[in-house]
């Protein structure tokens, strides 16, 4: 059965969770600067369009970001990934890296998570225990990437039994045309896909 998605992503049971939002990933002098750019391309204006609807309607935001000791003490070391996002960049607690980057515009009301380890922020932050003390049944999942966060954060909160939402211009993964592909091969067998628009106009006809 097909949920409206006005219903489906009504506020009160719905959280916007961005992923790796941050200097060292999205930001101007991010490590990866391919993926930087195709997200600064489309993905984060979106973001930063989406999250004030979100919250003038009543919709929760949670920020997951990455950081690491810098003698990489209680880090995974256990896959490319991680040395590839070690290499050149500061991810340090408190460095700019580790920040919301500025198009994010922070509120107070806004949550912030950090992660130590993992490929993702449901299994390595508190997340999914504030997401139920919060009353949340269904994730608005945005950020990068979609080349594996995004694909991890969606495949272990349905294992938790969340609902997820991606608005498919509002993540971002290089090359684009694969991004696509995940999303279309992949996401869409576990999340409603949608766009950004169409969230704002659920949010905005939503009355609940």
């Amino acid at each position: 059965m097909t949920i409206p998605l006005a219903e489906l992503v009504a506020p009160g049971h719905t959280a916007v969770v961005t992923q790796e939002c941050q200097g060292a990933v999205v930001g101007p002098d991010a490590g990866l600067a391919a993926l930087a750019d195709e997200a600064r391309r489309e993905a984060l204006p979106n973001i930063a369009r989406l999250l004030p609807v979100a919250r003038e309607k009543g919709v929760d935001v949670v920020h997951c970001l990455v950081q690491r000791r810098a003698d990489g003490r209680g880090a995974n070391h256990n896959a490319k990934l991680f040395a590839v996002g070690a290499s050149g960049v500061d991810i340090t607690p408190g460095s700019a890296g580790t920040q919301l980057v500025a198009e994010i515009e922070q509120q107070p009301s806004d949550l912030v998570l950090y992660r130590w380890h993992g490929l993702g922020p449901m299994g390595g932050t508190d997340l999914d225990a504030i997401l139920r003390n919060l009353g949340v049944t269904t994730i608005v999942a945005v950020g990068v990437s979609v080349n594996v966060a995004i694909p991890n954060l969606v495949m272990d909160a349905v294992n938790a039994g969340y609902r997820v939402v991606v608005p498919r211009d509002a993540v971002a993964g290089i090359p684009a045309d694969y991004a696509a592909a995940v999303i279309d091969n992949t996401l869409t067998l576990l999340a409603t896909i949608t766009t950004t628009d169409d969230l704002i106009t659920a949010w905005n006809d939503n009355h609940e």
